[in-house]
């Protein structure tokens, strides 16, 4: 695409998460909007889960929300870090709000099957799922895992397939990437866009371990077993920081953009202000095993990319450590769930809300997930004060007979659009006067103009911009249909 080529936007969403459909902002801005905390879902108590326990993976099939999750317990005695042995655990819920453990029968925990654990073995450290969309996987390969193999092997990671998720195996005899250690949530998922594999794994960039930048590294496949030199992401005028894990996935309602949620880990050594942060006892017994263990924090950013290399990164925290209480402002807070879901809002009539869970009380015990929320397509916004802002978007066409927007305005605030030609000029039916005032709260609502008119079908197809003029306003995402 040149610059004098419209962007073509067809039916997809846009969400507007960074300045890919903008030309100009005159009184507006991108704002990060910022998850709300809800019920703790799951607390990890059960023997064979701990203070350790974590790296969530969540899905949404047939009615049915499903979780995996790693348990084990970090312990630090006499001054040193206990090894710990990692149980791939499962869970379900109904409505994406109360959990169970179903008993599986599976792996044997001190003598018993009677509990929730589907794997332990080669790959059970960082144990990450996927549901295949891979048109040509084979259904006894439908589900399909990565992670690090035992402490003896630990810079490699391994794969495993099930036909259900729940039942699982190693796929071949030797893990499919080497060359770092895999002690994170490393991911891998099928594109279907640009139709191959996509892993994301954490490494340390400019040095060993302990030394190095801890960052992230992507490459593809197209059988799953052979991949390419991974490659460094990159994040143009975003600073140098340590991110932990990544979590990134296409946005399932706009699947040619990514959406990662990478856990930033700082370490802040002690200080007047560590002294002040919950859970002191605590700190100072597993700094004896390591400084940072007791004076790392951490929480979560938001990052998009279009090409799978190149990010936009916000500096801010998309999720923040929040309020100080017990279990919080400590090394693994706020690391969150791979897989966004929508559950039900708690309000009656309102729309569904877009779900992950983060860890609370690690290091201690028990671990519990709680659940966090936004609107729909509600990463960020084209904001506008109520004493007005512009958008206009760059040259571009679409299919589709409505334009409908995503958006929220206060009783006094508005949108309206107006239809331009790719030079400029308002089209005639579809100028800002013609426009009715949109205000309300939605997450789908269509531009009319002329008292109610919306049938853009006319203009599909041919180079337009729209220019959207705001006051006490948020767009979070735009679509043609």
């Amino acid at each position: 695409m040149t610059d004098a080529t419209p962007i073509d936007l067809g039916s997809r969403l846009e969400p507007m998460v960074d300045d890919f459909l903008i030309e100009r902002m005159t009184g507006a801005r991108l704002r990060l909007h910022h998850p709300q905390p809800r019920e703790v879902g799951l607390v990890l108590d059960r023997p064979w889960e701990g203070s350790g326990s974590g790296y969530v993976t969540v899905m949404h099939e047939g009615g049915l929300y499903r979780m995996w999750y790693k348990g084990n317990s970090l312990d630090v005695r006499d001054g040193r870090l206990l090894p710990v042995t990692d149980s791939v655990c499962y869970a379900e819920s109904d409505d994406g709000v109360t959990w169970r453990r179903p008993s599986l029968g599976i792996v044997e925990h001190e003598g018993s099957a009677d509990n929730n654990i589907i794997w332990r073995g080669q790959g059970d450290h960082g144990f990450c799922p996927f549901r295949d969309g891979n048109p040509a996987c084979p259904p006894e390969q439908r589900y399909k895992a990565v992670g690090q193999g035992r402490f003896e092997d630990a810079a490699a990671l391994w794969a495993l397939t099930s036909p259900d998720g729940i039942h699982w195996e190693l796929l071949g005899d030797r893990p499919i990437l080497r060359g770092t250690p895999f002690d994170s949530q490393n991911l891998v998922f099928w594109d279907g866009v640009r139709g191959e594999y996509r892993t994301y794994i954490r490494d340390f960039r400019g040095g060993e371990p302990g030394v190095g930048l801890r960052d992230i590294r992507t490459a593809t496949s197209s059988d799953f077993l052979s991949w390419s030199e991974p490659q460094w992401l990159r994040y143009p005028g975003a600073p140098d920081e340590q991110l932990y894990t990544n979590q990134v996935q296409p946005y399932y309602r706009a699947p040619h953009i990514f959406v990662g949620l990478p856990a930033r880990y700082v370490e802040r050594g002690w200080s007047p202000s560590m002294e002040a942060l919950p859970d002191q006892e605590n700190r100072r017994k597993v700094a004896e095993a390591h400084v940072r263990f007791g004076t790392a924090i951490s929480d979560t950013l938001l990052m998009t990319s279009r090409d799978g290399i190149t990010f936009r990164r916000w500096d801010e925290a998309f999720l923040p450590p929040g309020p100080q209480r017990p279990g919080t402002w400590i090394y693994g807070h706020q690391y969150v769930s791979l897989g966004l879901v929508e559950v039900a809002s708690s309000l009656p009539g309102a729309p569904d809300e877009l779900c992950f869970w983060a860890g609370e009380n690690v290091w201690l015990a028990p671990v519990a997930l709680r659940r966090y929320a936004l609107r729909i397509d509600g990463f960020a916004s084209a904001h506008a004060p109520l004493s007005g802002g512009e958008m206009l978007t760059r040259p571009l066409s679409y299919a589709g007979g409505r334009l409908i927007l995503n958006f929220a305005t206060s009783a006094a605030g508005a949108i309206r659009v107006e239809i331009q030609h790719a030079d400029g000029r308002p089209i005639e039916g579809f100028a800002l006067s013609d426009c009715d005032e949109v205000f309300g709260d939605e997450i789908e609502r269509p531009v009319t103009w002329r008292g109610g008119e919306s049938d853009v079908s006319s203009l599909a197809g041919r180079p337009i911009r729209l220019r959207f003029v705001m006051s006490d306003a948020d767009l979070f995402s735009l679509r043609f249909i």
